[in-house]
């Protein structure tokens, strides 16, 4: 895959999950090669927001074919992204099962694209970086980034309303290589929720990296947030390119 910026399109896709479901999705895909990998971008728990859909074109532009599920297109389809997350937050967030079978149907259709290269990896950030590596232990996926995931370890606090749960009892089922990063100065994850999580990796002998950046706390690749760390976020991208070139494409971005 080459280092070149891409031509890409971008469009809003429906595609088969579950019970007959049909999802909403953001794709984006690069317009200018015959042969892409795809990935399966996990929106946060604000939702289906322009910030991920920014992300998406990012990918499609280094090459990847990036889709989006609307994790809320079920409680509000017409909703602004603020109100969705509001209704789902209320209700205690995204079922963990609900959650798989809309990757794995989001993973489906970017397998079914003309180009893809049958290769699919998956990226999450905070909530979905608890997502991305529930989808890698439940799915059979080819890489998976976990920026910054909330409650791998760890429960959320009573006050926050949500029911999640821990999921690193999952780790001796993850499916594919693990990329990490996280924000030396987060408390959730914490470093300690980081070193359990990277304890237990070890302990089930899988495939994994992780970074954390000094200075950098919770949420510090959102550009539209103050939370955003500029140096923090273009290290964590170039290690998000080359991870997925390696795992889903065999190169380096």
């Amino acid at each position: 895959m080459s280092r070149r910026i891409h031509s890409l399109r971008a469009e809003t896709v429906f595609f088969p999950s579950a019970n007959g479901d049909q999802i909403e999705g953001f794709l984006a895909q690069p317009s200018d090669v015959d042969s892409f990998p795809g990935v399966v971008l996990i929106h946060h728990l604000p939702g289906y927001d322009q910030a991920t859909k920014e992300m998406a074109l990012k990918f499609a532009s280094k090459g990847f074919a990036a889709l989006v599920p609307n994790l809320y297109s079920r409680e509000a389809p017409d909703a602004s992204p603020d109100d969705a997350a509001a209704i789902v937050r209320a209700q205690g967030g995204v079922p963990d099962d609900r959650l798989v079978a809309d990757v794995d149907g989001a993973g489906r259709h970017l397998r079914g694209l003309v180009g893809g290269n049958g290769k699919v990896g998956v990226i999450g950030h905070c909530s979905g970086g608890r997502q991305a590596f529930l989808s890698a232990c439940r799915l059979q996926l080819d890489a998976a980034v976990d920026c910054y995931g909330a409650f791998v370890v760890g429960m959320p606090p009573p006050e926050s309303g949500l029911k999640m749960y821990p999921v690193v009892d999952s780790t001796p089922s993850l499916s594919c290589p693990l990329l990490g990063l996280f924000g030396a100065d987060d408390k959730s994850p914490s470093p300690a929720h980081v070193k359990e999580l990277a304890d237990a990796l070890r302990a089930a002998d899988k495939d994994f990296e992780f970074h954390s950046f000094d200075g950098a706390g919770h949420g510090f690749f959102a550009v539209d947030r103050p939370s955003y760390r500029v140096d923090a976020a273009n290290q964590g991208w170039d290690l998000i390119f080359g991870f997925f070139g390696r795992h889903l494409s065999g190169a380096a971005v």
